[in-house]
């Protein structure tokens, strides 16, 4: 069982054992994973700045995805991107991104990450290799602006073994999350006072109460307290989980990451306490189309990035619709047809590519395409509907 894992880690030892990479059952002891596991890399993202390299790493991605039960839809090759993959796994929707170092992650970026998530109703996870020069360390979980990032062998072990990570990254140094009550119920079932656990373990009395109510400490304290008590006082960490909105800059602010890109001044996605509004998209085209699905009913956010040009919600039939709108000539709609179908799928929606001139053909393999006198035909979020789900089967 999981719950027995000692979280017990000795950094010396790790550093000696970093050539050892034997296989990780969820029985084996958390002393045993980390020690030959903390401090070794891992296998993805070497060479990352090489494009083959990245997009290598992005499909053995996909793969481990696939062997652990989800729907995952195709890698493309959208650069910048905003996402790399999306799955879906149940009632579970990841959006995944990979990036050889996180500190490059800019604050936009990642704005943009979360409010997809909001939309989708998803959780975002990053996958890394460094933190500036430094390796990011497997079974810790890093944080950059509220996403959580794994390394590639952090999510092999959680997808593939069973083992979730029990470590997670502050400023500081490494940290565990204490089981309150397991550790106040051990305390007090040894007749142990809290002066006496905190001389065990190095800390003071309200360090100890601290931990009592939840709180995080350091590995090293973690690994005195589990072996004076014999027994294992650290929670494993759900990596899979919905990213809390990032605040807004305050008037004035300036982000130095985004200095002269233009394209991330206003990504157009509501965030709370921040009213939507238009957004011109630089054509005339994309601008007359979501014109048209908002005046239909259709609550239209425009994406940037995406392999998608717009989301929209709507109610039908008393269940919200999700639909993913391009925008653009029938030879990239050829291009994308394939991709957008896979997203929308895995987003369980409908995708819809609105094509300038007269299209021979009402859809391709799959992908409903539209011009934006057909689109104007269409009073309401169902009629569309019902003519994109006639045009998906044709």
């Amino acid at each position: 069982m999981l719950r027995t894992a000692f979280i017990v880690v000795r950094l010396t030892t790790a550093r000696s054992a970093r050539k050892r990479r034997s296989a990780v059952h969820p029985e084996q002891s958390f002393r045993r994973w980390a020690e030959g596991h903390l401090y070794t890399c891992g296998r993805g993202f070497l060479g990352m700045g090489a494009s083959g390299q990245r997009d290598r790493t992005i499909e053995r991605i996909r793969s481990l995805l696939e062997s652990s039960g989800f729907y995952v839809s195709d890698a493309h090759h959208i650069r910048p991107t905003a996402f790399d993959l999306m799955a879906r796994r149940d009632s579970l929707l990841l959006i995944i991104k990979a990036l050889k170092n996180i500190d490059a992650l800019a604050p936009s970026e990642a704005e943009r990450l979360v409010e997809l998530s909001a939309l989708f109703g998803a959780s975002v996870l990053m996958i890394g290799q460094t933190s500036g020069a430094s390796p990011l360390e497997p079974g810790v979980v890093y944080n950059r602006y509220g996403i959580p990032i794994l390394v590639e062998e952090s999510l092999r072990d959680y997808l593939g073994k069973g083992v979730p990570p029990f470590l997670f990254s502050s400023p500081g140094g490494i940290f565990a999350r204490i089981d309150g009550d397991r550790l106040r119920h051990l305390r007090l079932l040894r007749q142990l006072s809290l002066g006496a656990l905190a001389g065990v373990a190095g800390v003071s009395r309200r360090t100890i109460q601290l931990y009592e109510d939840g709180g995080g400490a350091e590995i090293s304290v973690v690994e005195r307290i589990e072996q004076y008590l014999g027994e294992p006082i650290a929670l494993p960490i759900e990596p899979f989980r919905a990213p809390r909105p990032m605040p807004r800059p305050t008037p004035g602010e300036e982000d130095e990451d985004d200095e002269g890109d233009s394209d991330d001044e206003d990504d157009g996605i509501p965030t709370p306490g921040r009213p939507r509004r238009p957004l011109p998209t630089g054509t005339s085209l994309r601008e007359n189309v979501f014109r048209e699905l908002d005046g239909m009913g259709w609550e239209v956010v425009v994406t940037v990035r995406c392999p998608f040009d717009a989301f929209s919600s709507g109610a039908l039939g008393g269940q919200e619709e999700i639909l993913l709108t391009a925008v653009g000539t029938l030879k990239t709609a050829q291009h994308r047809a394939d991709l957008l179908q896979q997203i929308a799928h895995v987003a369980e929606g409908h995708a819809l590519y609105v094509v300038t001139g007269s299209p021979s053909h009402r859809s391709i393999d799959g992908l409903p395409i539209l011009t934006v006198r057909e689109l104007r035909r269409h009073r309401d979020p169902a009629e569309l509907i019902a003519d994109i789900a006639e045009r998906e089967s044709a």
